[in-house]
């Protein structure tokens, strides 16, 4: 991923609690200064949640100038 050569600066990663998700990325991820967060357990709403909060913040981050 091309990160560093776009400018961002990246502080959280949030993923799911999925046994698929090995750890290696996540002390990988925290070589560079990115925190992994875990989503919460057992939260059938929280999608639901994270979307429509994540839908909030689109038209204010990403439109074009």
């Amino acid at each position: 991923m091309d990160l560093q050569d776009s400018g961002v600066r990246v502080k959280y990663l949030l993923r799911d609690r999925d046994a698929r998700y090995p750890t290696v990325p996540d002390t990988l991820l925290a070589d560079e200064g990115i925190e992994t967060m875990k989503t919460g357990g057992r939260m059938p709403r929280m999608n639901s949640i994270m979307e429509r909060w994540i839908r909030s913040c689109r038209p204010n981050y990403w439109t074009a100038p």
